[in-house]
C-alpha cells in the first residue's frame, strides 16, 4: 500500500484517511502486545538506559493527545496534569522510575481515552489545508512515535532478564548467495525528500549531493566475518581503535558484541528476548556500537559509509537518475522484500531477501539490523524545524553518527530510504549492525 499524497477530491481524501486507520491500529496493537505483562516487568527499570515500559506506555499517550487531540482536533486536554511527568527532555532515562507515574490499569485506561478521542479527529478532519495536517502528516508523525517507542520497548524486552516473554516465528533462510562488493559510480544524486508527505524533518529538503565513486559491501557484516575480527585479537589490539573508541573499550570491558557469551568450550552462544542460541554464522551481527564497528573496519581495511554513500547505494536508479523511495522501488515494504515490523525476533540470513535489492546490487539495506555510518548527525541545506525543534535541531552538532535502513524491530511506516536515525557512538542496546565501504584504488571502477 502506498502513502496517499494531499487529497484533492472526497475518495482520495477517505484512502488518505483508512490508510491512517490502519497505521494508528497496528501501533497500537504491537503496543499492547509488548506491555501485555505482570505489573512487576511494567513498573521495573531493566536497564537504566531504558525506561520501564508503563512509562513509555503512557508517554506514547500523552504525545498522541497533546498532537492530535489538542492540536489538530482543538479538544479539551484529557490529562494536562501529567505532561511534564512525560516531557522525554525534562526526566531522564535513568530517572524516570523515581516520579509519579501512572500505574499500569491507569496508562492503559488513559492511552485507550486519548485514541477514542483521536478517532473522532480523524473523523471530523479535512486532511488538508495547513501544513500539520496536509497529507495525513500529524497523524503519520504519531503512528511513526508509537512505533520508534515501539522498538525502544523491544530493546527493553531484550535486557530484561528472566524467562521468554515474546515470540515470533524465525526468519527465513537465504535464497541466494550474496558476498563481495560493488562499485557505486561517481555522480550527483538527489539525497533526502521533499515530497514524501510522512518524511521528519531532519529527511528535508531534497539537495543535490555529489558523491565519489566508492565500492561499498553488497550485505551488513555477518556474525561469521565478525567472529573472525575476535579471533585474530581484535579486543585486544589498540592500533584498530580510535583514542576514544580504545578507551571505551577498556572501560566497558568490551569483549564481544552485546547479549554473546562463549561456552568452556569455545562456541558462541548469543540470548535473544531469553532465549540462548548458537550465534548464526551468515547472520548480520547486531548489538555494536560504533567504536567496535570503526575497529572492525580498521581490522578490514575499510570503513564505514558516509550517510551519503548509505543513501546513494539504497535509492539512486541510475537507469533513470531518480531516487527511489526504497531500493526496490516505491511500493511499500511486505515480507518479500525486507525484514520488518518485529515479524521475527532476529535479523535474517544475508541473501534472504533478493527482491529488496538495489540497482545496483546491494542487499538488505531496509531492515534487519540498523546500520551505522561515519557521519554525524547534521542538518540538510535548507532545513526547518518543523513541527518542534526537539525532535531535531536540538541533536544537531552532538556526539551522535546517524544509522540508516532500520532493523527487524523497525516498523515500515518509521522507515524508508531517506530516514535518519541516531545514536551516541557507546551505545550498543540498539539493533544495529553495520556495512563496510571503500575509496576506490586509482584506475578502478573506470
Amino acid at each position: 500500500m502506498t502513502i496517499q499524497h494531499p487529497a484533492t477530491d472526497h475518495s482520495g481524501t477517505e484512502q488518505l484517511r483508512d490508510r491512517i486507520a490502519e497505521v494508528l491500529a497496528r501501533a497500537r496493537d504491537r503496543t499492547i502486545g509488548l506491555t501485555t505483562l505482570d505489573e512487576e516487568e511494567l513498573v521495573a527499570q531493566h536497564s537504566r538506559l531504558m525506561s520501564p515500559l508503563v512509562w513509555d506506555l503512557a508517554h506514547i499517550g500523552n504525545q498522541e493527545e497533546l498532537w492530535l487531540v489538542r492540536d489538530v482536533g482543538g479538544r479539551e486536554p484529557v490529562r494536562a496534569d501529567i505532561d511534564e511527568l512525560y516531557d522525554a527532555f525534562k526526566h531522564a532515562r535513568a530517572h524516570r522510575p523515581e516520579l509519579p507515574l501512572l500505574d499500569p490499569s491507569q496508562a492503559r485506561d488513559y492511552v485507550g481515552t486519548v485514541r477514542d478521542k483521536v478517532w473522532d479527529v480523524l473523523d471530523t478532519s479535512a486532511l488538508r489545508g495547513d501544513p500539520l495536517v496536509d497529507g495525513g502528516f500529524a497523524f503519520g508523525m504519531i503512528a511513526q512515535h508509537e512505533q520508534q517507542h515501539d522498538e525502544t520497548m523491544l530493546a527493553t524486552h531484550q535486557l530484561r532478564t528472566g524467562p521468554a516473554v515474546l515470540a515470533a516465528p524465525a526468519p527465513p533462510a537465504a535464497a541466494t548467495p550474496v558476498s563481495g562488493e560493488v562499485v557505486i559510480p561517481a555522480g550527483e544524486f538527489a539525497m533526502g525528500t521533499s515530497t514524501d508527505p510522512w518524511a521528519l524533518d531532519n529527511e528535508r529538503p531534497a539537495h543535490p549531493v555529489h558523491v565519489p565513486a566508492f565500492a561499498i559491501d553488497v550485505a551488513p557484516v555477518t556474525n561469521e566475518q565478525y567472529l573472525a575480527f575476535i579471533a585474530d585479537g581484535g579486543y585486544e589490539r589498540p592500533e584498530l581503535w580510535s583514542e576514544r573508541g580504545w578507551a571505551h573499550r577498556q572501560e566497558a570491558g568490551l569483549v564481544a558484541p552485546q547479549f554473546w557469551e562463549r561456552d568452556p568450550g569455545g562456541h558462541w552462544w548469543r540470548r535473544g528476548f531469553g532465549v540462548m542460541a548458537p550465534v548464526r554464522p551468515q547472520q548480520p551481527v547486531v548489538h555494536v556500537c560504533w567504536f567496535e564497528a570503526e575497529a572492525y573496519a580498521t581490522w578490514a581495511g575499510k570503513r564505514l559509509p558516509t550517510e551519503a554513500e548509505w543513501e546513494k547505494a539504497a535509492r539512486f536508479d541510475p537507469a533513470t537518475g531518480a531516487s527511489r523511495r526504497y531500493p526496490w522501488g516505491d511500493t511499500e515494504p511486505d515480507s518479500a522484500t525486507a525484514n520488518l515490523g518485529q515479524r521475527h525476533l532476529e535479523p535474517a540470513d544475508v541473501g534472504a531477501y533478493p527482491a529488496g535489492a538495489s540497482p545496483a546490487g546491494v542487499h538488505q539495506l531496509i531492515g534487519d539490523v540498523w546500520e551505522w555510518t561515519a557521519s554525524g548527525f547534521a542538518p540538510y541545506p535548507g532545513f526547518r524545524a518543523f513541527p518542534y525543534a526537539e525532535y531535531s535541531d536540538v541533536f544537531f552538532g552532538g556526539d551522535y553518527r546517524v544509522l540508516r535502513g532500520g532493523s527487524f524491530g523497525t516498523d515500515p511506516v518509521a522507515c524508508r530510504g531517506t530516514f535518519r536515525n541516531w545514536d551516541h557512538p557507546i551505545r550498543r542496546q540498539i539493533f544495529a549492525g553495520f556495512r563496510l565501504a571503500r575509496d576506490l584504488r586509482q584506475g578502478e571502477g573506470e
